[in-house]
């Protein structure tokens, strides 16, 4: 009786030390790995800009092509006018869930942010749990925004001055439009537009919501004695701030604001993710990601 308890105890000792490391063997050797990518942008509900998502999507599918492909949108408010309209975009927390349901194991989550801003860290503070929770994600990564580091601002800034309309002269601005942001991370703003004028003294970045503002640029452009300037939004999609708080008739668009200053607005209404020298940035990025699942 005693040699039996004996021989159980033992087995138990051996199972509770040898577990640990059968489950680990297990989980390397586990053939049901199982990768997905989620495209996360503040999103739109303007039709014309959703050609700039789009030519994301197609890009990203072309370079990822055995990895399925989910989307989200941060903005509560734009997912809400999209159910109005009968269309449904998850939320990331949503689209992150619904990939747990479909037994995805490695998640790839790409953002289509510009700045490393609030919405950037709560994606990744909340995308980070679906890998900690009991029945999560065994690895999950997020890649870095557009204006990630030192080489991504030279990459964007190039990518910009390749896109600046040809008719446009060297005395003639280019102002482009970011959202900006409370968060340190603004800073990025007026960095890109330092890179920018490396390579075209006559542009400048203005935000909507910190600095720069459009009045500080202006203030920037009085001694050039510039008569005209494009404006460009430096932005995912050419959406509702750049066809009305950049190109719009109303008294606090930036065109506006600029024609009482005595220049001549020229909007050009493409985003960012319509520029496939952009679109490849962001796919750098989650190619980082890709290899660290």
């Amino acid at each position: 009786m005693r040699r039996g308890i004996r021989a159980v105890a033992a087995g138990l000792v051996f199972f509770f030390l040898a577990a640990p490391i059968l489950w680990a063997q297990a989980e390397v050797t586990n053939p049901q790995k199982k990768t997905g990518i989620l495209l996360v942008a503040f999103g739109t509900s303007v039709p014309e800009a959703q050609k700039a998502l789009d030519n994301i999507d197609e890009k990203m599918r072309a370079a990822f092509p055995e990895i399925p492909v989910r989307w989200a949108y941060t903005s509560s408010m734009i997912r809400k006018k999209l159910t109005k309209e009968g269309k449904t975009l998850d939320s990331p927390e949503t689209a992150l869930s619904q990939m747990m349901e479909e037994g995805f194991t490695h998640v790839a989550v790409q953002s289509l942010h510009i700045i490393a801003g609030e919405e950037y860290h709560e994606l990744v503070r909340n995308a980070k749990f679906f890998g900690q929770m009991a029945g999560g994600f065994r690895r999950i990564e997020i890649g870095l925004p557009l204006l990630g580091d030192h080489y991504d601002m030279e990459a964007v800034a190039g990518a910009i001055i390749s896109r600046i309309p040809d008719k446009r002269t060297t005395s003639e601005s280019v102002i482009l439009m970011g959202h900006g942001s409370e968060h340190p991370a603004n800073a990025a703003y007026p960095a890109l537009m330092h890179y920018l004028q490396q390579k075209d003294f006559n542009t400048f970045v203005g935000t909507v919501d910190s600095y720069p503002t459009i009045q500080d640029i202006i203030r920037m452009l009085a001694p050039k004695g510039v008569q005209r300037a494009y404006l460009m939004p430096l932005m995912a999609v050419a959406g509702d701030h750049a066809r009305n708080d950049m190109a719009g008739d109303g008294p606090d668009s930036w065109k506006t604001i600029l024609s009482k200053a005595n220049i001549e607005a020229v909007p050009v209404l493409q985003g960012l993710g319509e520029y496939d020298e952009i679109v490849n940035i962001w796919i750098d990025h989650l190619r980082e990601v890709v290899k660290r699942l």
